[in-house]
């Protein structure tokens, strides 16, 4: 369970698969008979016309987790989003009462389901043409996998197995200063600012309660 205080609660699924596609390299958590093992792995988050969202991705053929876990084996997948300490010279409460401690805001989501394998190579083929062309697509020129020889693709394909996981639960945390005051609130504005993130990370780290 992902501790939420009501303030950082996120309430609509679409701003949670956001963060999914914005920050795909997540870790994959799982408990095998021997460990509790974890791996960062990139992943796709789709959604079917029945409304089940499916996590997809792949791993080396040589990472044993794999053959770890059954079919169906409970997982939990954590994507983790903008992140950024948070001074408190940045509030304007400093200035007033001095009551202020540092913090860090962040966004998160936590998808937990079952796992499945699958080493079937056309399959393995459509998964790594869409994660090339979806990360690909923000790049001028654009890379892709038809660009290799064939017979290399082919190889690389052996090499991997790939996964689908059946989400049951999408949760996430956008600590983003909500339980702050509007001046606070602008302070970490135009603190993330001074610091060089971009607009998309501040709307991540500050939002309005």
């Amino acid at each position: 369970m992902l501790y939420t205080p009501k303030h950082f609660q996120v309430p609509r699924v679409e701003d949670l698969r956001a963060i999914c596609a914005r920050h795909p390299l997540a870790l994959l958590i799982a408990s095998t008979a021997s460990e509790l093992a974890a791996e960062h792995i990139p992943m796709q988050l789709v959604t079917g016309a029945d409304g089940q969202d499916v996590l997809r991705g792949h791993i080396a053929r040589g990472n044993a987790l794999w053959r770890s876990l059954s079919d169906g084996a409970p997982v939990l997948v954590v994507f983790t989003g903008a992140r950024h300490y948070i001074s408190p010279g940045w509030y304007a409460t400093k200035q007033q009462t001095g009551k202020v401690v540092p913090t860090w805001n962040y966004s998160t989501v936590h998808a937990r389901g079952c796992i499945r394998f699958i080493e079937d190579v056309a399959w393995l083929a459509r998964l790594v043409d869409s994660l090339t062309d979806e990360h690909e697509s923000r790049r001028t020129p654009t890379w892709h996998v038809a660009d290799a020889p064939t017979e290399y693709i082919d190889s690389m394909l052996q090499g991997i197995v790939g996964f689908e996981i059946q989400v049951q639960q999408l949760e996430g945390k956008f600590k983003a200063s909500q339980n702050r005051s509007a001046a606070d609130r602008e302070g970490v504005v135009q603190g993330l600012r001074a610091a060089g993130l971009a607009a998309a990370d501040i709307a991540e780290l500050c939002r309005e309660p």
